[in-house]
């Protein structure tokens, strides 16, 4: 581990904070007028995937963690748990959900993830921003439904359910932002 002053923050940056593993999501450099400057940061805690926001004080100095991510592909789930394999030398994995966590309602079948290992011990898995998921369930589309700003719950193919615009039906592929579960776009 080596440290970091709180300004350098970055995302994409794995740090330890309370005795846990965070990665950055966002950093905001701010400074309210005459009071000390703090770095306001959005971050997922790597083993409950988790978000939350904290403020570092500017001048705190924090521990970054090193962790090694290595390219699997995602093959399919049971009770055992999330069965992965390395898309280098084709060894298998299987995943606890513990370690999975959330990210388990993005996986389908051969996709390609990263396992973040540290210390040599799978802690979680990095995504991609967004994923193509199926519609199985939501309601039907509402003919002459205007009000764009009107959603409708949607269960994907995953079990994950997030609200769609009315005109998304049954059957529909579409974009999924990961980091905040939310309805980009058609696919």
């Amino acid at each position: 581990m080596s440290s970091v002053k709180a300004t350098q923050l970055r995302p994409g940056m794995v740090i330890q904070h309370e005795g846990q593993l965070y990665t950055v999501f966002s950093v905001d450099h701010r400074t309210p007028g005459n009071k000390r400057a703090a770095m306001a940061t959005k971050m997922r805690n790597l083993k409950t995937g988790t978000i939350i926001d904290y403020r570092f004080r500017a001048e705190e100095f924090l521990e970054r963690a090193i962790v090694d991510e290595i390219e699997y592909q995602y093959m399919y789930s049971d009770p055992e748990g999330h069965h992965f394999m390395n898309t280098q030398d084709y060894e298998q994995m299987t995943l606890t959900p513990e370690i999975v966590g959330e990210a388990a309602y993005y996986l389908i079948g051969d996709m390609n993830i990263h396992v973040e290992f540290y210390e040599g011990k799978p802690i979680g898995v990095a995504l991609p921003d967004t994923v193509d998921l199926k519609v199985v369930e939501t309601e039907p589309t509402l003919q002459k439904a205007t009000a764009s700003a009107v959603m409708k719950p949607a269960k994907l193919e995953t079990g994950l359910t997030i609200n769609v615009p009315p005109f998304i039906n049954n059957g529909d592929k579409i974009k999924v932002d990961t980091t905040e579960a939310r309805y980009i776009q058609r696919a």
